[in-house]
């Protein structure tokens, strides 16, 4: 192939069989990609799981008044043609990424696939010069406009208040598990452990440089070993607490980011202007984490205040005691 040119079709160079195949594949897919979503979602969320459900059974319905159409036009030879042999085409979402997204995410690109269906069909349906054909075309154009009113339908038939209710707070739950949880215990352990060499190191040698290093490393190593840990240390299959690869970068990430904030103030060359500020820092450090932990675990602010920053007091006294001994 000349590099730069494609290969692929033009959408206004098809023949009305092909554009008819084009049709009947999408259809087909969309229904595969709707029952992949209710088969994701049917432990978690068996409501929405019906919604996609019924949502696939309305393309294969589709579907086959489109092969009917065909066959009485063309005969039983269907060629093969996909979206991606048509340039220009609307792509779908590969459908391993929904592990990704969240369930109104996933409502959100089922409501897009419906509007790059009627496109589809409204365009389609302007190419034709056959009566049947066009008449089908704008039937499904027309159908696929509805859709968004289906999908608000079929959520009032399967989603009452109360489902709705409970697929929210699973996943919240989820959320907290999968990331709060690991985010809020890398961000203590790095705001917490890295307090007394920090500033133990600040005052028995009074070099900001030294310290900013020595902070760094101790950020980065607690970062690592927090996140291999808490990916290691439970796959998720069980305890239901999700995927151990995002659980790990929110531990190792949030670790690090709690250590590197009391260490960057030492890039400041003046030792007791670095060190106020440093100082500074920790407090308001330890007030998020309280509040963190108040809005997402539910912990009363009052009880995790004195958890996290009375003990993060004592961490520090420790660290500028010995560091000043």
């Amino acid at each position: 192939m000349i590099p730069g040119v494609s290969n692929r079709r033009r959408f206004k160079d098809l023949s009305e069989q092909e554009v008819l195949a084009l049709a009947i594949s999408s259809e087909e897919d969309d229904a595969r990609i709707y029952r992949s979503y209710s088969e994701r979602l049917r432990a978690d969320f068996p409501a929405s799981a019906a919604i996609f459900d019924d949502m696939a059974i309305e393309e294969d319905g589709h579907r086959t008044r489109l092969i009917d159409l065909h066959r009485v036009r063309f005969g039983d030879t269907i060629p093969l043609i996909r979206r991606e042999h048509v340039a220009g085409f609307y792509a779908r979402r590969p459908v391993w990424l929904i592990e990704n997204l969240s369930l109104d995410r996933i409502r959100d690109e089922a409501r897009q696939m419906e509007r790059d269906a009627q496109a589809f069909y409204e365009t389609a349906a302007k190419s034709t010069t056959n009566a049947d054909t066009r008449q089908l075309l704008g039937d499904l154009a027309a159908a696929e406009a509805g859709h968004s009113d289906r999908a608000t339908a079929l959520v009032a038939e399967n989603i009452n208040a109360d489902a709705d209710a409970e697929e929210k707070d699973a996943a919240h739950r989820q959320f907290v598990l999968t990331w709060v949880q690991p985010g809020l215990a890398g961000l203590m352990d790095g705001s917490v452990s890295t307090l007394a060499p920090i500033f133990a190191v600040a005052f028995a040698t009074q070099d900001t440089w030294t310290t900013f290093l020595v902070g760094l490393a101790a950020s980065i190593g607690a970062g690592i070993s927090m996140g291999f840990t808490e990916a290691a240390s439970d796959d998720g299959q069980i305890s239901g607490r999700g995927s151990p690869l995002k659980r790990g970068v929110a531990s190792g990430v949030m670790t690090t980011v709690g250590g590197l904030g009391h260490a960057l103030p030492y890039l400041i060359t003046d030792f007791w202007t670095a060190t106020t500020i440093a100082i500074a820092v920790v407090f308001v450090e330890l007030w998020a984490i309280a509040w963190i932990q108040n809005k997402y675990m539910e912990t009363p602010f009052f009880r995790a205040a004195l958890q996290v920053v009375v003990g993060g007091a004592l961490v520090l006294g420790v660290g500028i005691l010995i560091g000043s001994g």
